[in-house]
């Protein structure tokens, strides 16, 4: 019985320190990653009208780091140093920037936090660029050219300034390049889906497919119908190139001027 008593006032000790407070994914988690990047993605290849131009989203280590460390701050508002050029990224002059905050911490969900900037888009009419209430949010995940983003949580024992002073967290994700200047759309539509991609299509979001011309596995392309281009068809152009110029000179001597 004692054993059971002492069980049950450590239990409350630990509760009540806090120690058992939730638990928040690093920035290296694997799985937190995949969900933000894989949410980004979603909510970029479904806008409404289809997109030309909107560049797949992969992460970003320097931009998570920049969302963290900012997160640590426990403000409901925007980093200050944006705009400051190398303060916030070690090779893009542009961030924007995207913050949740909640609380209790038991509330977090990375999924539902980007969810509720992408519930904006009610707000947005894109022939008129307008909102008609707060959807700065929205236009920022889909802004076409933002191709990296970084995102990261962090728990507020003491409260979110701005917000409330009760236990919270604050979710901040950062995009390079910038979105959201003013009067521009976030994406064009000039065409489907993709019809503005320099690369390749997939899932209606752009990808790279640009290869340095001295790599190694291109020689591995030059098989099958390349040799034919090669080996076969380039003889037979240059071969028709004498026989028309000789033709040419046969029948119609007097184009030929010498001096």
């Amino acid at each position: 019985m004692g054993s059971r008593v002492d069980l049950l006032l450590w239990a409350w000790i630990v509760l009540d320190s806090g120690v058992c407070s939730v638990v928040l994914p690093e920035i290296t988690d694997g799985k937190f990653i995949d969900e933000c990047v894989r949410e980004h993605n979603r909510a970029r290849s479904s806008v409404n009208p289809p997109a030309s131009d909107m560049l797949h989203m992969t992460w970003d280590e320097a931009l998570a780091i920049t969302a963290r460390a900012w997160a640590k701050h426990c403000v409901f508002d925007h980093n200050p140093r944006l705009k400051d050029v190398g303060r916030v990224h070690p090779t893009f002059s542009s961030v924007g920037e995207n913050i949740w905050t909640g609380s209790p911490p038991s509330s977090f969900d990375a999924t539902k936090a980007i969810k509720r900037w992408v519930d904006e888009k009610a707000y947005y009419n894109y022939e008129r660029n307008n909102c008609s209430k707060v959807c700065g949010h929205y236009t920022q995940v889909v802004w076409g050219s933002s191709y990296k983003v970084g995102c990261a949580a962090e728990l507020c024992p003491n409260g979110v300034k701005d917000f409330s002073d009760r236990e919270g967290v604050v979710f901040v994700c950062n995009y390079a390049t910038a979105g959201n200047f003013n009067n521009r759309r976030p994406y064009e539509t000039k065409g489907a889906a993709c019809s503005g991609c320099e690369g390749t299509c997939g899932d209606s979001l752009c990808r790279y497919s640009w290869t340095p011309d001295w790599d190694p596995s291109l020689a591995a392309t030059y098989t099958g119908s390349n040799y034919v281009t090669i080996l076969v068809v380039r003889p037979i152009g240059l071969i028709f190139t004498f026989i028309t110029a000789y033709a040419v000179r046969h029948y119609y001597p007097d184009v030929f001027c010498y001096e």
